[in-house]
C-alpha cells in the first residue's frame, strides 16, 4: 500500500535539504517504495568521532533525517508538518569506512503522530544502528 500524500522524485528531496545540516554530513536520499523510504551517509571526517568510528550522533541525524522527510511526505504540507518529538537509537556495530544506508518504514501513521523505525546498515549489509523516532503532526502557523 502507498503511503505517500505527495508524488515526489529523489532529486526534488534532496535539493530541498541543500545548505542544512543533512547536506553538511553528506547525506542523500537514495530510494524509495510504497512504504519506505532510504538515503546515504559516508563514513568520513564529517561523520567520525575522535577515534575514527562512526559517531552515534551522526547516526542519529540520518535517522532523524529519513523519518522526518519521510513522515512529511505523509502529510498535508500546506496544513501540517511533522517534527522530531523523541528518538532513540541502539548503536549495534562501528563503522570505519565507506557508506552507511538507512531505510524508513512507518510502524503508525496517526492524525497528530507518526512512528517510524530507521535501520542503519553498514557496506556489508550489517545492521549497526536500530533506530525508532516519533513525529508530532502540528498545524501549521
Amino acid at each position: 500500500m502507498n503511503i505517500w500524500h505527495h508524488k515526489f522524485d529523489l532529486d526534488s528531496l534532496n535539493v530541498f535539504s541543500a545548505n542544512t545540516l543533512v547536506s553538511h554530513l553528506g547525506i542523500l536520499i537514495t530510494n524509495h517504495g510504497d512504504d519506505f523510504l532510504e538515503g546515504t551517509m559516508p563514513v568520513d571526517q564529517r561523520t567520525f568521532q575522535p577515534f575514527k568510528l562512526l559517531h552515534g550522533g551522526a547516526s542519529c541525524v540520518l535517522a532523524e533525517s529519513l523519518g522526518s522527510i519521510a513522515a512529511n511526505l505523509c502529510i498535508d504540507s500546506n496544513e501540517f508538518m511533522a517534527v522530531g518529538q523523541h528518538i532513540e537509537a541502539t548503536h549495534l556495530r562501528s563503522a570505519t569506512k565507506g557508506i552507511v544506508t538507512g531505510k524508513a518504514k512507518n510502524i503508525y501513521l496517526g492524525k497528530s503522530a507518526q512512528t517510524w523505525r530507521i535501520e542503519i546498515f553498514n557496506d556489508e549489509n550489517k545492521l549497526i544502528c536500530d533506530s525508532k523516532i516519533i513525529m508530532a503532526i502540528v498545524k501549521k502557523r
